[in-house]
């Protein structure tokens, strides 16, 4: 009995050092790839890709210069109310949402470089229609139509990189899509400076424009390829994009082998699998915290914010507020591949946490030195009494909460959702489970931007921000706990992960 206990002990201890040295020499096999590897062309077809995240920055960062003009314009076909400035605004998120649905039928059924190529469409028709607007519809249909571009461009893009990039540098290049389209909404404050809404639109259709031609001369992702039996054309891509010197055989045979393995075709019983329902579950949540860290309210803020901080231009303000994000998206791109998703995941949400917690106290002290909790009356009240110390104090308490949050945002919340969305889906899987979690990311920001007055109401302002502090901190226990480590792992390695398998 215990010679037959010590023999079945000793072979699955063989059976583990096997293992253990299979994902060795698996290792060492990659390394050896990846230290051929040219990536000169690799960024090319990125440079190409995220032109359409920058288009996509554009159309968010379009509405805060045009808006101004829009209500005071003599037309008053096209002279926006309240109301109408609010829909103009938020519109987007509704066209971003249907977009991000038609993307994840696209994806599948054409392929990501014929649906990038889409996308330029609604872009350009959209801004067109903006331009030539005569009536207040048109202005909505154009913003509809951009928006239904943007949600296309939010679930393509980062399919489209992650499946073209190696694992040493996909976490940079991934982050690139965010880096873009807050580069892209700091462009259209920076333009919007100097020219009417109608130049301004005419400046926000070339990105998408130049994309459409760019992307003519880039290769589809070899993912897609070996998953429609184009093995040779795979083979052409890959040596595209990791230069001659790579075996690209080698790489197209490991995407088979782990293609074979979980199946080509999505079906019902797929859903019950671990290395569906899992990532799917990690994305939405992301997808859904990310918009509940109160983003859009700081930015909401931000204007009278700068204004109470002695900011006379409140359109430069904008600018430095933008400026701030494309900085630390920077940063965040250049060491994502080195710090990894969970570090930034969990220094961004300590980061917004505390800095909306201080700024449910700022709001708090001034609802209770000017008995209103509402923004305006601290405008109106500071004007009035500028020899009031406190006051400068508090607004200057806001201006630094509003720079660590956005800082913090930007670092991490910001790009790594839609980068690990890119990362853990499997193939077959990759186009309804991207569109499930790009519809989670744009409707809870529609409603969130449409009922956060109510809530304000409800709550007061210092409660509201208490409330996003909370959730906040849910971000950094769910990162700790659910959210796995994509650095430096392949796709194939990522999908393994969750369904409990060795990775190849």
């Amino acid at each position: 009995m215990n010679m037959d206990l010590q023999n079945e002990t000793r072979r699955l201890l063989d059976v583990e050092d096997e293992e253990e040295d299979s994902a060795v020499a698996v290792r060492s096999e990659q390394d050896a790839y990846l230290d051929k590897v040219k990536n000169g062309k690799l960024y090319l077809a990125t440079f190409a890709a995220v032109l359409g995240p920058l288009s996509f920055g554009f159309v968010l960062g379009y509405s805060s210069p045009a808006i101004p003009e829009l209500s005071k314009i003599s037309d008053p076909r096209l002279r926006l109310n309240d109301d109408q400035a609010s829909w103009f605004g938020s519109i987007v998120t509704i066209g971003a949402a249907l977009g991000g649905l038609l993307g994840g039928w696209m994806v599948e059924k054409i392929g990501r470089k014929l649906s990038l190529m889409f996308c330029a469409i609604p872009f350009v028709f959209g801004f067109t229609i903006i331009i030539a607007a005569q009536h207040v519809w048109m202005l909505y249909l154009g913003r509809v139509l951009t928006g239904l571009a943007s949600g296309l461009t939010s679930l393509v893009v980062p399919l489209y990189i992650s499946e073209m990039a190696h694992e040493r540098i996909r976490g940079t290049m991934g982050s690139c899509v965010q880096l873009m389209v807050v580069a892209g909404i700091m462009g259209a404050y920076l333009v919007g400076l100097f020219l009417d809404w109608r130049w301004l639109a005419i400046c926000c259709s070339i990105p998408p424009a130049l994309m459409m031609v760019f992307m003519c001369f880039m290769p589809e992702t070899p993912r897609f390829l070996l998953s429609q039996g184009k093995r040779r054309e795979a083979e052409e891509a890959l040596r595209f994009l990791r230069g001659p010197d790579a075996p690209a055989g080698w790489e197209c045979a490991r995407i088979e082998e782990a293609s074979d393995e979980q199946g080509v075709n999505l079906r019902m019983e797929d859903l019950r699998d671990p290395g569906v329902y899992k990532p799917l579950g990690v994305g939405v949540t992301m997808m859904l915290l990310q918009q509940l860290t109160g983003i859009n309210a700081i930015m909401f803020y931000a204007e009278t914010i700068f204004e109470d901080a002695h900011f006379k231009s409140s359109d430069v303000a904008t600018v430095i507020v933008a400026a701030t994000q494309v900085l630390f998206t920077a940063l965040a791109a250049l060491i994502m591949d080195k710090a990894g998703r969970k570090v930034l995941l969990i220094i961004s949400g300590v980061a917004m946490s505390i800095s909306t917690a201080v700024f449910g106290v700022y709001f708090k002290l001034s609802s209770q030195q000017n008995s209103n909790t509402t923004v305006s009356s601290l405008v109106v009240t500071f004007h009035s009494s500028l020899a009031q110390e406190p006051q400068t104090d508090l607004s200057w308490l806001a201006l630094t909460s509003m720079g660590l949050f956005i800082s913090g945002f930007a670092i991490g919340w910001g790009p790594i959702p839609w980068l690990v969305m890119s990362e853990i889906f499997p193939t077959k899987v990759r186009g309804v489970a991207s569109a499930v979690c790009v519809l989670t990311n744009w409707g809870t920001a529609f409603i969130i931007t449409k009922t956060f007055q109510d809530l304000k109401a409800l709550i007061t302002s210092a409660g509201t921000f208490w409330l996003f502090s909370g959730l906040c901190a849910l971000n950094v226990l769910f990162t700790i706990f659910f959210v796995p480590e994509t650095k430096g792992k392949t796709l194939e390695q990522i999908q393994a992960h969750f369904r409990g398998t060795p990775g190849l």
